[in-house]
């Protein structure tokens, strides 16, 4: 279709096509990133109009993100089984019939089902592993770059999008706050089937950085057979267990916890919901620099040094929070501190699981790691909202990250890559 005339007017210019899926995997990111990070700001105004617990619509939330992490293995190997092109497209519709849906929900149950259920599992399918699978088929050189650029896509929409989410919930109401996230949706669904393409070869292309046309992996035959073999597999390395665990901690101290009780702690000490999102926004903007920032440094040093310094300084970050004050001052320098330090874990991250496991396995592996991710944000989430319930605070879940992030630091600097995958690695 459009793709084959454009990928040869680009080459004509020294263009290699792997931009263009990068500038649409980009947006996927950044519209199923923003349809899942506005429900956010909506805790409050749900929560007013229909009288239910924080810890209910907070239970909600986390099952999202529990599905959203869970899905993340067997989704690279749909992508491998089924083409990208054809798994994205279904995600994207998936993320806007369960978000469609909830504009008539009455019942908590429905809440979980619309909420936590059906967009847990479609913005699961463009998670992260999108992002690992296009950097690590379409660029050898710039991978770093390609990750940092397409991991800021997904850290900042999910929080981009809060302060209209957060503007038109109070003056249009919840439902109406939803729309943007959703129009994003349906636009990348349309690029993406219009130019997508599951592998450079299609295009008769190497990946950027190669002199050889490499052809396709073959399709897994039955993608949850080889997500489990693939864990198996790593399972056995020190390596795996050491990102797997940070990367728990990861999730436990970033979506978990900000995106999703950030507004609410801000509200209990008397800022406004409109001000809060504004401050989440500004994170998502220093959060882009930070993580392409971090991209372009991965290529260049030990990550496992990176990550040492980024889980330590945001550990201290989160620490510092309550001296605030919650003004709007002291809100800005922690938003501009922790975003440049939001989700840059990530290229380090895909880079060392890259380097210990290879291209083809690399994706697989990170969606089992990125699962550890999802799983720290659901216990954040729920106990930010029991911690609410119980105490009247949100103050101690905080503390907490912040303390777990600096025993992260530690670990991570033994994410060494195992015996025997230097060779496997260099292929990478």
């Amino acid at each position: 279709m459009l793709a084959e005339p454009l990928a040869a007017a680009l080459a004509r210019r020294g263009i290699h096509y792997g931009w263009v899926m990068v500038a649409i995997t980009f947006l996927v990111s950044l519209a199923s990133a923003g349809a899942l990070g506005v429900l956010g700001a909506l805790l409050l105004p749900l929560q007013r109009e229909t009288g239910w617990e924080t810890s209910a619509i907070s239970g909600a939330l986390a099952l999202r993100l529990l599905l959203f992490g869970l899905m993340a293995p067997f989704a690279a190997a749909l992508l491998q089984r089924f083409g990208l092109r054809r798994m994205v497209a279904i995600a994207l519709v998936t993320v806007v019939t369960g978000c469609l849906l909830s504009t008539t929900m009455t019942q908590v149950w429905q809440l979980w089902l619309y909420w936590g259920a059906i967009t847990g599992i479609g913005t699961g399918m463009t998670a992260m592993v999108l992002s690992a699978t296009v950097a690590n088929r379409w660029f050898v050189r710039h991978r770093g770059l390609v990750l940092g650029l397409l991991t800021a896509a997904n850290a900042t929409g999910q929080l981009a999008f809060l302060p209209l989410g957060a503007w038109l919930a109070q003056e249009a109401g919840w439902r109406a706050a939803m729309a943007p996230g959703l129009l994003a949706c349906g636009v990348a669904a349309l690029l993406v089937l219009l130019l997508g393409r599951n592998h450079p070869s299609e295009l008769g292309l190497p990946a950027l950085g190669e002199d050889r046309v490499a052809p396709p992996p073959s399709p897994a035959a039955n993608p949850v057979r080889t997500a489990f073999a693939t864990l198996a597999e790593a399972s056995r390395t020190r390596v795996f267990w050491i990102l797997f665990v940070t990367f728990l901690v990861c999730g436990l101290s970033t979506n978990g916890l900000i995106q999703t009780h950030f507004i609410p702690l801000c509200a209990d000490f008397g800022m406004a919901e409109v001000q809060a999102a504004s401050v989440l926004a500004l994170m998502g903007i220093f959060d882009f620099i930070g993580t392409v920032l971090s991209g372009w440094l991965s290529d260049r040093y030990d990550n496992r040094k990176l990550l040492f310094w980024y889980y330590g300084l945001r550990g201290l970050s989160l620490l510092w929070l309550p001296s605030s004050t919650f003004s709007l001052y002291g809100l800005a320098f922690f938003a501009v501190f922790y975003g440049l330090d939001w989700i840059a874990t990530v290229p380090p991250t895909v880079k060392l699981a890259g380097q210990a496991f290879g291209r083809e396995k690399a994706p697989i592996v990170f969606g089992w790691i990125f699962t550890a991710h999802q799983l720290g944000a659901a216990l954040a989430a729920l106990l930010g909202g029991l911690s609410r319930d119980a105490l009247a605070s949100y103050l101690p879940a905080f503390y907490l990250a912040g303390a777990a992030c600096l025993v992260a630091a530690v670990l991570a600097l033994g994410a060494r890559r195992p015996a025997g995958a230097a060779t496997t690695a260099s292929t990478a």
